[in-house]
């Protein structure tokens, strides 16, 4: 009885440790938190997932770097919504892609700012990025040292229209969303350099079971070819162009 009972205790401590556990970020239209609870694209695609494969798990809204770190670190968790770059490949199972994104350097158009190219973005004074964001992390491998890293993206907004920065880091799919968060409008905005295209996945913690990226992947494929995926797409991003589906 004593070892059945050891046994046991074992057993449930096992499952507890693999409990699948889920965080996002502030990142509005794809995921974000609307009175209290996570909500968006993403959020809702990852929802449809789980109803697919019968699972069920929480899902934390966060500051992106402590997603960021937790992802990395703690088996059977994933990360949404994160994009996929070379800095990242081998650091975690990706299940996607989610959407598709173009990054560029954006200012004020009231600034008259000019910026062609990279080099000429790393003579600039400072450059606002959201931390260890992938273009926070892009920019760094490229040797910037003109960053100055925020908590997250609607700080950097603010920054920008308070005047403490002239320079910052965004992307088409939240650029709207964010604007409207910090108060600025669209048409005050103007993209200077565009530098980066990049497809977002669901980041899983590389101690994340093979049997669970597969089958996740298998029912977001199974989304795309339905149409389940694109009549939620178009709900949040109606303007961006649909990601690749599932190769033939």
């Amino acid at each position: 009885m004593l070892c059945a009972l050891l046994l046991g205790c074992c057993l449930a401590g096992a499952t507890q440790a693999e409990a699948l556990r889920l965080y996002t970020e502030e990142y509005p239209p794809v995921n974000f938190s609307q009175d209290g609870e996570p909500t968006g694209l993403a959020t809702e695609v990852v929802r449809a997932i789980m109803q697919r494969t019968g699972q069920q798990a929480p899902i934390s809204v966060v500051p992106w770097a402590r997603g960021y770190q937790l992802a990395q670190v703690r088996p059977n968790t994933g990360l949404f919504v994160t994009m996929r770059t070379a800095e990242r490949e081998q650091l975690f199972k990706w299940v996607g892609p989610l959407a598709r994104t173009v990054t560029s350097l954006y200012a004020l158009r009231s600034s008259a700012l000019r910026i062609d190219s990279l080099e000429e973005a790393r003579r600039f004074d400072v450059i606002a990025v959201p931390r260890d964001w992938y273009s926070h992390q892009y920019l760094r491998a490229e040797g910037f040292t003109n960053l100055h890293p925020v908590t997250g993206p609607t700080q950097m907004i603010l920054m920008l229209k308070r005047g403490r920065v002239k320079l910052i880091v965004l992307d088409s799919l939240s650029l709207s969303a964010l604007l409207n968060r910090g108060g600025v409008q669209v048409g005050e905005m103007q993209a200077l350099f565009s530098f980066m295209h990049n497809d977002a996945y669901i980041a899983f913690s590389p101690q994340t079971d093979d049997a669970l990226i597969e089958r996740w992947q298998s029912e977001l494929d199974a989304m795309k070819a339905d149409g389940s995926f694109a009549a939620l797409y178009r709900k949040w991003l109606p303007d961006q162009p649909l990601p690749p589906g599932p190769a033939p």
